[in-house]
């Protein structure tokens, strides 16, 4: 079945024009033809095609399904940008078909990586979510320092994963029921110890994430994997 992204499906009868180009021209589409529809905050609309035309491609919704794709927690992951943006971009991706909720870019003191635009992580939002079948879609904030971000993060449970050796946690014991989780993710150069403490008098938790030293991207990949799995 065929998925398509309408943000304003509640008051629309036509896809986006680049969906209906998708629907139309590229799937052969048809007037009649059945067609299912995101918008992106968590509703999911079965519909069929009206007006098959690659431009302004109408349809008809024919019902409301809830709560597709939800899962039964919330994830935060605030993740100091990758140099390389196509690592970052690969975490967005692929954090978006596990599951998570928002993604925020916070600047570390180590970032080599310290100017980002969302538009391209956004797009990749939205292809990845139509591909595992999401109906709401992770938020991308803008990207803010370190200690702006810890100063206001009010999650439940708060965590900060990072490399130096001291006693730590592993993530997964740590979680508790209620799965309203944040967890920082540091740059290649780790967080500085002057971050570490500032996260911990701002009440986050030091974890680790396993036995391995992990790649920026891929920490954040398996904090995703322990909460989802959890």
């Amino acid at each position: 079945m065929a998925l398509f992204y309408v943000p304003s499906v509640a008051t629309s009868s036509f896809l986006p024009e680049d969906e209906s180009y998708h629907a139309v021209k590229v799937l052969r589409l048809q007037s009649g033809d059945s067609i299912d529809l995101v918008d992106g905050v968590g509703g999911f609309f079965k519909a069929i095609i009206t007006t098959a035309h690659h431009k302004r491609c109408g349809f008809e919704i024919q019902e409301n399904i809830p709560n597709v794709g939800k899962h039964n927690y919330k994830l935060h992951i605030a993740m100091a940008p990758t140099k390389n943006m196509d690592r970052l971009e690969w975490f967005v991706e692929k954090a978006t078909e596990i599951g998570i909720d928002e993604i925020t870019p916070i600047i570390c003191h180590n970032s080599e990586r310290k100017v980002l635009k969302n538009e391209r992580l956004e797009k990749i939002v939205i292809a990845a979510s139509k591909q595992s079948f999401k109906a709401k879609f992770p938020l991308i904030n803008p990207a803010c320092s370190f200690v702006e971000f810890v100063e206001k993060s009010n999650a439940s449970q708060k965590f900060i994963a990072h490399c130096y050796d001291e006693d730590k946690k592993l993530l997964h014991k740590e979680l508790g029921v209620c799965k309203d989780v944040l967890v920082l993710i540091g740059p290649e150069g780790d967080f500085s110890p002057y971050e570490v403490q500032k996260a911990i008098e701002q009440k986050f938790i030091p974890v680790s994430l396993g036995e391995s030293r992990l790649r920026t991207e891929t920490a954040g990949i398996a904090a995703c994997c322990i909460v989802a799995f959890q």
